[in-house]
């Protein structure tokens, strides 16, 4: 068996695209238009070797998506959590829970999907000012 793809509906995949890529700094790798279907799937990754996240948009979709329990989170390694949260900042995104353990980060998509940050190889040095922030929200 090898692993392929996560997939997760978008309700607003130009939102979504930029959460994904401007802000969080991911790639396309590629995008199949379904007109028949009505929908278009965009696959991103955060390098082109690694298995992409599907983002599925329903063409026709009017409603918000309902927040299931059955999913937890989807989870990134970066080579600096503090750096990168600290860029995310700059650029509004909330960090719901802070690296205050120089390890360990959550913030949501714009479809309130959950992602993690995880620092690659061993936790940051505690520091200010993540170590003095609290959560904020459900993440």
């Amino acid at each position: 068996m090898k692993y392929l793809h996560t997939m997760i509906r978008v309700k607003d995949l130009d939102k979504s695209l930029e959460f994904f890529i401007d802000k969080l700094g991911m790639l396309e790798v590629k995008r199949k238009e379904v007109p028949q279907g009505k929908y278009t799937l965009v696959f991103i990754a955060a390098n082109k070797d690694e298995p992409p996240l599907e983002l599925t948009y329903n063409w026709d979709q009017s409603e918000p998506y309902s927040k299931g329990d059955n999913f937890g989170h989807i989870a990134y390694g970066v080579e600096n959590i503090y750096k990168f949260c600290e860029r995310l900042q700059n650029v509004g995104i909330n960090i719901l829970r802070p690296p205050r353990d120089g390890k360990m980060a959550f913030i949501r998509s714009p479809d309130e999907i959950s992602v993690e940050l995880l620092q690659i190889g061993e936790p940051l040095p505690v520091q200010e000012p993540w170590a003095s922030m609290r959560s904020q929200g459900k993440w």
